[in-house]
């Protein structure tokens, strides 16, 4: 068995080789992605182990398809860059790693939360300035808001256990409810109804086209003046330009995005200087002291990658052997 996996970084490469290793499988480690230059380095492989915001295009698909490859893991949740048709057409089976870390993605999540509450953005800046006055930027406490959880899946309920270790109330809207949050009676009956109640807003639902632009400039108006939003889960949830209305008006008290919705081409990219990030709708919220902006990094923990790596071999050795596997993904 021969395993070719793309798009491997240096802090991935030790999880793939003591895979390897252990296995007493040949893997061999591309940095490049996979795309219509690097896809031949394929031929003469069982398996493909990939991970990347490109597009899998339909002539990428038909190519690895030629070589006798059906076998397609991806180290990652989404499969929305993936072309349903040529998956289909050419009979591949691909897996996905749907939890390499819910915790990784909620513990950063909450702290840039309390960082927000807390104010320790505006504090940073005025202490480099030489300033310890404390007024007028008094904080507020977590434990007497009321959070309202978008989405209670993995993500969702491990974010959800650390705000009630803080005390906060916690509410929660999902159109799939968990049973025994359910029992709880912690769910609310519609998106309306959450965004009336909550202090706090935190966004872990999947990106579909019923949730394109989910708070745009009528949900912004229906939550509570100096609501807070965080959104770890995918840009495309928040209507940019509606968020920016929101909080030049001071409907939004603040923000932490970990993702955002022009990301591709931009987040994980070294641009030299802020001046030359080419995004001027996001260097607008990054200018602002009561908006946090992390470039997609809150998978990103050591205890994930190994997860993410490990997992997506172990799925492409099952397909390989059994043709099929734990984390199959239906299209």
């Amino acid at each position: 068995m021969k395993i070719i996996a793309y798009g491997i970084r240096d802090d991935e490469k030790p999880y793939l080789d003591q895979w390897s290793k252990d296995q007493g499988i040949e893997v061999k480690a591309v940095s490049e992605l996979l795309d219509e230059d690097t896809v031949s380095l394929a031929e003469g492989y069982d398996g493909a182990v990939v991970y990347q915001q490109k597009p899998y295009t339909a002539s990428v698909l038909d190519k690895l398809a030629s070589y006798g490859i059906k076998s397609l893991s991806l180290r990652n949740v989404g499969v929305d860059n993936v072309d349903a048709d040529a998956i289909k057409r050419n009979g591949f089976t691909v897996t996905n790693v749907p939890a390499y870390s819910p915790e990784a993605i909620a513990e950063l999540t909450v702290t840039q939360l309390m960082r927000l509450l807390r104010r320790t953005p505006v504090f940073d800046k005025k202490q480099a300035a030489g300033n310890l006055m404390w007024a007028p930027d008094i904080a507020d406490e977590l434990g007497h808001m009321t959070v309202g959880i978008v989405a209670t899946g993995r993500i969702g309920r491990a974010a959800m256990r650390i705000y009630k270790g803080f005390g906060a109330k916690v509410i929660a809207y999902d159109v799939f409810h968990n049973p025994e949050l359910e029992k709880e009676g912690i769910y609310v009956d519609s998106m309306d109804e959450l965004y009336a109640k909550a202090d706090v807003i935190s966004l872990h639902a999947p990106a579909t086209k019923e949730n394109e632009h989910l708070l745009n400039d009528d949900a912004f108006s229906k939550m509570k003046d100096g609501v807070w939003i965080l959104n770890p889960a995918r840009g495309a949830l928040i209507d940019t330009d509606a968020l920016i209305r929101a909080l030049d008006n001071g409907k939004v008290a603040g923000v932490a995005l970990d993702v955002y919705e022009d990301e591709v081409g931009i987040f994980n990219t070294d641009f030299g200087s802020f001046d030359a990030i080419p995004d001027e709708r996001l260097k607008n919220l990054m200018k602002r002291d009561n908006v946090l902006v992390t470039p997609h990094v809150a998978f990103y923990t050591r205890t994930a990658v190994k997860n993410m790596v490990q997992f997506a071999l172990n799925n492409n050795k099952q397909l390989i052997e059994t043709g099929t596997a734990e984390n199959v993904v239906k299209f």
